[in-house]
């Protein structure tokens, strides 16, 4: 499994000085932690989970589990019976136990340089108890489930953390996506309470989410479930929490009082406030109900097994998973990968760029870094704003030691060339890391090069929502790194890559990357699903989970992610479903058929390309074009809008009627090797796809 001993040639090593601070500091300590959480799981995660405060302990295994669905129900269990809030060990255990009440927990950055406030632990604790008591004032209890549709403020985390205090389950929808999409999540689990700000912006671009917020709950009344109550957050008006406004809201269609938010610093860049539609009947102002709550809050005790968040990913049959996690073992979790694979100490800096609606920001802004007692940077813009300097100007002001962000926003900033990086110092970093795809090495080395200046370790981190953390990584003292391999696996984790038979491979090998056994973060279920659960994850090679991502491992034992093996795409770090896509565009009263393919993409990584058929005597234009970009912004969000839309008068098929994707890639890509297509029933369809290629696309 792991190699005897790693190349010293073609490798990248930590420096000598972080191998004497480093928790793990060589690889030859990295094998004998790895080789006892792999024999001795009990003791290994037992010994973490001493550090966090359990009111009753576990009964039973410490971690018990079957994969194997010919032998019973697939499950997972981690410290079932032991008690403990989630929400406690993050706040009250720092604030109270660990002296962490005037530490900083949050620096947060607006969209605006200059935008700016700095959040202490007590400071956290106390908004974070507050908020539980207006949700318990809403009638929300334990098990119900929580809806959070929010830009990257201080509060999302906030409510996050209310739910999880009182044992609600949250489920945080990325701010990017669209009303219909967040109607469809808020049904799928049943939400009583949807949690939303008034807007924001990202850059130059005037969110409104409330507006998207309003349709979301109309589109679920119109399904026969409506939704009782909706808060929002005022994050465009002058009024903060602090201002203790008093106030309801009229009954009336506007909000009282939205006006621009003041900023500090250079910044006072004026901003037009959209006009809030408002319904007294549904709709309950954040600082009007924070304002005289209690900020004393006792913490329901919860199982280590109770659900702890719901997150969507998409699904190869279109249709988005509801992954659920759980409190114990997720804690335990994230929060011994962010400490080893950051190599977090007391008086770091950290900042994930990633957002919290995505299941990095759950684990590695939210959950991983306060359970360490972090003080970390939370983003709400983007690289690119108001220049593309943006993101080292906060390393330095903050002094950033720990950074992660994603390979298409190295991509993006490398077209820019060194200057911007250069322009700053960033001598405070110490550990780079990427998240969301493989990353190129050609990235990787400007990255480490210009980014890091030759001192910072890049630790590239293969996992996903499914997994809750990280499953493959390099520690940044001990693995010796080759740029574009997610290297070795993480304490816990027992990878194997498996061919179409389902056969084991040893040695350099190319196939199926599954995992042989659970880890405490990994999901529990699909939520109200569990037959797609073991139908997703486990019928396809009894006894493994199959992350459905391809992998390679070459002679030095080094595993290198080749991307998905399924109708998936990864735009950008963000998992779509190509199935979702199709329906998304087939639901165009134009259109008879569509399939959509990846097509390699220079800062994206991954872009779509979709070939629609339409219905007889339709003619493909512009226009129609245009509504079918509209069409899927509107039914699943922005990161979704096609690159690529091609008239396809025939699609590539078998003579039993299946789509021959594998084709359609060639010809996106304009590759005329297409392998064996003996099997088409007509390949003069073919020839036409690739004369009607979309020009741009070449």
């Amino acid at each position: 499994m792991i190699p005897d001993k790693v190349p010293e040639e073609d490798v990248f090593l930590g420096s000598e000085d972080l191998k004497k601070e480093a928790h793990v500091p060589s690889f030859e300590k990295y094998k004998e932690l790895y080789h006892e959480s792999v024999e001795n799981p009990a003791e290994f995660w037992g010994s973490v989970a001493k550090d966090f405060f359990w009111r009753n302990k576990h009964t039973g295994q410490f971690l018990d589990y079957n994969f194997d669905v010919t032998k019973g129900e697939i499950f997972v269990k981690c410290m079932e019976g032991a008690t403990t809030n989630i929400c406690y060990n993050l706040l009250d255990l720092n604030v109270h136990e660990k002296n962490m009440a005037d530490k900083i927990a949050f620096y947060w950055e607006g969209n605006e340089p200059g935008d700016e406030l700095t959040v202490t632990y007590r400071e956290l604790l106390h908004r974070v108890c507050q908020f539980a008591n207006v949700l318990k004032s809403q009638g929300v209890k334990k098990g119900d489930r929580v809806s959070i549709y929010m830009p990257m403020v201080v509060e999302l985390v906030v409510a996050m953390l209310a739910c999880a205090r009182i044992g609600a389950v949250h489920s945080v929808v990325f701010a990017g996506f669209s009303a219909e999409s967040l109607c469809e999540r808020i049904i799928d689990c049943q939400c009583s309470l949807l949690i939303t700000a008034d807007g924001f912006y990202r850059g130059d671009k005037l969110i409104n989410l409330k507006l998207l917020s309003d349709e979301a709950l109309q589109k679920c009344r119109d399904k026969g479930f409506p939704v009782k109550k909706c808060i929002m957050l005022k994050h465009l008006s002058k009024e903060a929490e602090e201002t203790g406004d008093s106030r309801s809201p009229p009954a009336k269609r506007s909000c009282p009082d939205l006006e621009q938010k003041k900023q500090t610093g250079k910044a006072k860049k004026t901003r037009p406030i959209p006009q809030i539609p408002w319904n007294p009947e549904v709709d309950l102002c954040w600082h009007t109900l924070i304002n005289g709550a209690s900020d004393d809050c006792e913490p329901v005790w919860c199982d280590s097994e109770d659900p702890l968040f719901v997150l969507y990913t998409s699904g190869s049959t279109g249709k988005p998973k509801g992954v659920l996690h759980t409190v114990g073992g997720y804690m335990l979790f994230t929060a011994t990968t962010f400490k080893l694979v950051f190599d977090y100490h007391p008086d770091d800096i950290y900042w994930c760029t990633a957002d919290i609606g995505w299941i990095t920001g759950h684990s590695y802004i939210t959950y991983g870094p306060l359970a360490m007692g972090a003080t970390s940077v939370l983003f709400e813009g983007l690289p690119t704003y108001p220049d593309v300097s943006r993101m080292w100007e906060i390393v330095d002001k903050y002094h950033v030691t720990k950074f992660y962000t994603a390979p298409t926003a190295i991509r993006l900033l490398m077209k820019f060339g060194n200057e911007p990086v250069q322009k700053y110092k960033r001598t405070s970093l110490k550990i780079l890391g990427t998240v969301g795809e493989p990353i190129n090495p050609e990235a990787w080395q400007w990255y480490y090069t210009v980014v890091g200046d030759k001192r910072c370790p890049v630790v590239d981190t293969f996992w996903q929502t499914e997994t809750g953390g990280h499953v493959l990584t390099p520690l940044p003292a001990a693995t010796p790194m080759k740029p574009g391999s997610a290297t070795f696996p993480f304490f816990g984790v027992v990878p194997a890559i498996l061919n179409e038979s389902g056969e084991e491979l040893e040695g350099p090998s190319e196939g199926y990357l599954v995992f042989k056994q659970p880890w405490p973060g990994m999901m529990r279920t699909v939520y109200g699903n569990h037959q797609r659960f073991e139908t997703t994850y486990f019928k396809k090679f009894p006894g493994y989970y199959v992350t459905g991502d391809g992998c390679r491992r070459d002679k030095d034992g080094y595993y290198w992610i080749t991307g998905r093996i399924d109708d998936m795409l990864n735009v950008s770090g963000h998992l779509l479903s190509t199935a979702e896509v199709e329906s998304a565009l087939v639901e165009h009263k134009a259109v008879a058929e569509a399939a959509v393919v990846s097509k390699p993409h220079p800062v994206k990584g991954e872009s779509l390309y979709c070939f629609v058929t339409l219905k007889d005597g339709l003619i493909y234009n512009q226009t129609l074009e245009a509504e079918l970009k509209k069409q899927v912004r509107e039914k699943i969000g922005a990161i979704a809008t096609p690159d690529f839309i091609q008239n396809a008068p025939g699609l590539p098929k078998t003579r039993s009627g299946k789509i021959m994707r594998r084709v359609l890639r060639k010809i996106a890509c304009n590759e005329k090797d297409l392998g064996d297509i003996s099997t088409l029933a007509d390949s003069t369809v073919v020839e036409q796809l690739f004369e009607n290629r979309c020009c741009s696309a070449v």
